[in-house]
């Protein structure tokens, strides 16, 4: 199998590499978390280069690209620990056009495109614990629609979104709604995440609401497996870019007269650190190949990919704040940012420890077949 990248995600790659390196440094950085996490106008040129339309379909206004071309973009990102919600596009896009009505589609997805519409997720909720069939939203029919009553945590960019991707029961089965930010009944409470990115909780109190799908819990499945995705792309360029750094300063930092890089016991942990991150690549890629694989397939070989990104971006983010000393902690050192990214992301969509389980409860149903 060939694993090379074509030349046209090649060229994407370095267009969002270089994009990242120019308009995106850690001081401009800097001054959005001051500001509070979101810059509206950092999005519109996320847009501008196309890169909100990559699972949009040409007729819809969009690339028509697929998993890996959304893996490219997001691992370049992830090197300049990007606070702008763009996995948001893709995971919304792809579930609307994946799910979505005809008239949804028509009405959306080219505002995705465009970036004239940011859509994102709202559906964890504190009592489900990262399961996706525990959900206390409801959902209720009137008149020619629909309205749905919720309270959702840790919304991507909630009080900055146009509309939301709702989970909610529907007649005792889960549908998946989209609600407008500006409709009646909807109110947020915006705040910092841990990786200085903006977050919201949303209250939605019969608040109008578009039907996607009655389907909602594949649906909503199927948005989590490449939220999933994203965040292990991300997580990818993130510990590239950790690494990198790591060298460099240990090539800098001196003691007892020569530099540290020289010292074999460091020498070492730098290499455990490349090796984890070529373990966390390579399942990077196995996740997006395996998204257009049957549910069952596709859940088990997701769960495996976060449990490795899971400890390699623990591992990554340590180490690394080990071999930095002090400074590796300090707000003025880009590093402890990086830091912070690697831990958001390792709880992001399900943390180890629950992607260990599912992995896990997996393998043990099909022992109980094959018995």
């Amino acid at each position: 199998m060939d694993f090379d990248f074509s030349d046209d995600q090649q060229a994407l790659r370095d267009a969002v590499a270089k994009w990242v390196e120019k308009s995106y440094d850690f001081e401009r950085r800097r001054k959005i978390v001051e500001a509070g996490g979101f810059d509206r106008g950092v999005y519109g040129e996320l847009a501008e280069l196309g890169l909100a339309g990559i699972y949009i379909s040409e007729d819809n206004g969009g690339l028509g690209m697929g998993p890996v071309e959304a893996m490219v973009v997001l691992e370049e990102l992830g090197r300049g620990i990007v606070c702008e919600p763009l996995a948001q596009a893709f995971v919304t896009s792809a579930t609307i056009q994946a799910y979505g009505s005809p008239e949804a589609k028509q009405q959306w997805l080219p505002k995705i495109a465009s970036g004239e519409a940011l859509v994102v997720l709202a559906h964890q909720e504190r009592k489900a614990r990262y399961r996706l069939d525990v959900c206390e939203a409801k959902a209720a029919k009137a008149g020619s629609g629909y309205t749905v009553t919720a309270l959702k945590n840790i919304v991507a960019a909630g009080d900055q979104a146009d509309a939301f991707v709702v989970p909610a029961a529907l007649d005792g089965k889960l549908a998946l709604f989209l609600v407008e930010r500006s409709a009646q009944g909807v109110s947020t409470r915006g705040y910092l995440t841990q990786d200085e990115a903006r977050a919201a909780d949303l209250k939605l109190d019969n608040a109008p609401a578009q039907l996607i799908t009655a389907d909602g819990l594949a649906a909503l499945t199927f948005a989590v497996d490449i939220g999933i995705t994203c965040a292990c792309a991300e997580g990818v360029g993130t510990m590239d870019k950790t690494v990198a750094m790591t060298v460099e300063y240990m090539n800098q930092r001196k003691q007892f007269g020569v530099v540290i890089a020289s010292f074999q016991a460091l020498r070492h942990r730098v290499a455990d650190m490349k090796m984890q991150l070529e373990l966390a690549r390579s399942m990077s890629y196995y996740a997006s190949l395996k998204l257009g694989e049957a549910e069952a397939d596709r859940r088990q070989a997701l769960s495996r990919a976060k449990v490795q990104l899971g400890q390699s971006m623990r591992f990554v983010g340590q180490q690394s704040v080990q071999l930095h000393g002090g400074i590796g902690v300090t707000d003025e050192y880009a590093g402890s940012h990086y830091f912070k990214k690697l831990t958001q992301l390792e709880m992001t969509y399900g943390d180890t420890m629950h992607h260990l389980g599912e992995v896990s409860a997996r393998m043990q149903e099909t022992a109980g077949v094959f018995a």
